[in-house]
């Protein structure tokens, strides 16, 4: 009577020992790291596409949100399009904003997503509480808030209007502000 060992099975029966059983558990461990390795780099991988489709999200954005505040009247004389770094005394960061834009009286720290989710609106409330911590030694003006994103979806342009920000969104080659006439912004 033939015995049938199927590939990666552990024989049974006379021919089994500890060291056969001993190989097949190494060569399982083996395989194991291999599968964390590659599912680690996909991981990464995954990580990186993420970024870039978000600074693909700032690249498209960014240009028409300068216009589009200077036609509510802002006129920015300082545009910062690369972010902001708020750090501690020690230099460690504490947040980032994606873009700043300034003037005499106000200052404007907008939040920019390929998508925008709830807990995003909920971390730029904090970022822009720690610019206000942070700019109180320095000035007194008035910091409101803009969140913008390549696809906007009804419900979160809902919510970040409630939190006071203005709502930016790509519109084909253009960003549109679609504000309720009553709209009042929130200031830190």
């Amino acid at each position: 009577m033939a015995t049938a060992i199927l590939e990666g099975s552990i024989p049974t029966g006379k021919g089994l020992t500890f060291e056969k059983v001993w190989a097949a558990l190494m060569e399982l461990k083996e395989s194991q790291k291999e599968t964390d390795r590659f599912l680690k780099s996909l991981g990464e991988q995954m990580g990186g596409l993420h970024r870039s489709f978000g600074e693909l999200a700032e690249h498209l954005v960014a240009p028409g949100i300068v216009e589009r505040f200077n036609s509510l009247g802002y006129h920015f004389d300082l545009v910062a399009t690369r972010g902001c770094q708020i750090r501690d005394a020690q230099g460690k960061i504490l947040t980032e904003i994606d873009m700043l834009l300034e003037n005499g009286n106000y200052v404007i720290a907008v939040e920019i997503k390929s998508e925008p989710k709830e807990k995003d609106i909920k971390h730029h409330i904090k970022r822009i509480e720690l610019l206000r911590e942070y700019r109180h030694k320095k000035d007194d003006r008035k910091i409101r808030g803009a969140i913008a994103g390549a696809i906007f979806p009804y419900e979160m342009k809902e919510t970040a209007i409630e939190a006071g920000f203005y709502v930016l969104e790509q519109s084909g080659d253009t960003i549109k502000m679609e504000m309720p006439e009553n709209f009042i912004p929130q200031e830190w």
